[in-house]
């Protein structure tokens, strides 16, 4: 899954991509649990597990995002958000750039006791399915390079590992591009570059402060 990435201190993330006509797999996790859409009754018990306040949540949700979680043992043990416009990437200081049709899920957490029992993987699947219920045609996510259980519970809901993020540093400035994987053809890659670089091969970015500290 991760030989393009060895020996490349470059590279810093990985993109994934669905297209919502391909066969979804069922995913049973392993303890009961059940999945929905966060409304607003859930809000309290959404903040709880985020470790947040309700009103950055009800920001979240009036900007036409949506939120769907699981809920175990009477509280939200998953949850995952998804965006069907730009969205920041903060941690990689990119925007992501959809077509119309298009979604992008991110923001993906599990409570820690709750891990390693299929949740994540099972809360994608039905994310997947909800998008293709909304005649939504493709769905984007995407994880750090060391984010090796993410990457697993990816491929386990279905996504392909087509390209990876690459980020070099050269004096105050970050240059980062798009590099598709073996076996991708061009044209995916170049929807991936479209959608995270802006149908830019590569972009220059200024360096953060914080970034050029060490």
């Amino acid at each position: 899954m991760m030989v393009s990435a060895e020996n490349d201190p470059r590279r810093h993330g990985t993109i994934w991509m669905l297209n919502l006509d391909e066969p979804l797999p069922v995913i049973t996790p392993r303890i009961h649990a059940e999945f929905r859409r966060v409304d607003s009754d859930s809000l309290p018990a959404l903040a709880s597990t985020m470790g947040c306040d309700i009103p950055q949540i009800l920001e979240r949700l009036e900007m036409g995002r949506h939120c769907y979680a699981a809920w175990a043992d009477g509280q939200i043990v998953t949850y995952g958000w998804v965006s069907f416009e730009n969205e920041d990437i903060g941690e990689l200081n990119l925007r992501i750039k959809l077509l119309t049709g298009e979604a992008y899920i991110w923001d993906c957490a599990t409570l820690l006791v709750y891990r390693h029992r299929l949740l994540y993987s099972a809360l994608l699947a039905y994310i997947l399915g909800e998008l293709r219920a909304q005649n939504l045609c493709r769905a984007w996510i995407g994880a750090d390079l060391n984010n090796i259980a993410s990457q697993m519970g990816m491929a386990r809901a279905g996504f392909h590992h087509v390209a990876d993020l690459v980020i070099e540093r050269v004096l105050t400035m970050r240059q980062v591009w798009v590099v598709g994987l073996p076996d991708v053809p061009e044209s995916i890659v170049g929807e991936a570059r479209h959608a995270f670089l802006n149908d830019r091969d590569k972009v220059w970015l200024s360096v953060p402060s914080s970034a050029k500290q060490g």
